[in-house]
């Protein structure tokens, strides 16, 4: 299968395109939500031994959801890490110690072109209120768990499940 063609059909907060895909001489149309690169992290607060999380209204759910700290590519000549280094002094309020990757993959492959790039990160080094970029209005609020409150919580969100689980698999509760 082959892309034939693709149209924006709707350039808002976020695009939605239209894809014309060659299927062995037969055309299909399809919708693809385009909403770009992301990234995100499970952080480790190194000084308090604590996670932190945020917590903020998505859409999608229509409801509040426990996260990991995350954000989209969105300024220019950004790379990922540069991208996860800003989202967490934002959302958290911390600068980064130590960035690991953990994994990149596709959030939804059937209808969304949203890839996204994983990490550990430690930090320990208060810098900012955190909450969100102020022109962003984003509602969040940080919460953290010590390594057993982690283990008792239940996360809706799939690339937080992801780095929950990585996190199991590599630092058994560091």
């Amino acid at each position: 299968m082959n892309i034939k063609d693709r149209k924006i059909l709707h350039d808002g907060h976020y695009k939605l395109a239209e894809i014309i895909v060659d299927a062995d001489g037969k055309e299909l149309k399809r919708e693809r939500f385009e909403p770009g690169r992301a990234v995100g992290a499970i952080v480790y607060d190194t000084a308090q031994q604590q996670y932190l999380f945020v917590k903020q209204f998505r859409v999608g759910s229509e409801s509040e959801l426990l996260e990991v700290a995350a954000g989209v590519l969105d300024k220019e000549g950004e790379g990922p890490e540069d991208a996860i280094r800003r989202e967490i002094d934002e959302e958290l309020g911390y600068a980064v110690d130590h960035l690991e990757p953990i994994a990149s993959f596709f959030a939804s492959p059937g209808a969304s072109a949203e890839q996204i790039q994983l990490y550990y990160t430690e930090v320990s080094r208060k810098v900012g209120a955190g909450g969100g970029a102020a022109d962003e209005d984003e509602g969040i609020t940080v919460v953290s768990f010590t390594w057993e409150e982690l283990l008792r919580t239940e996360f809706k969100d799939a690339k937080t499940i992801i780095a929950v689980q990585w996190l199991q698999l590599h630092k058994g509760g560091k």
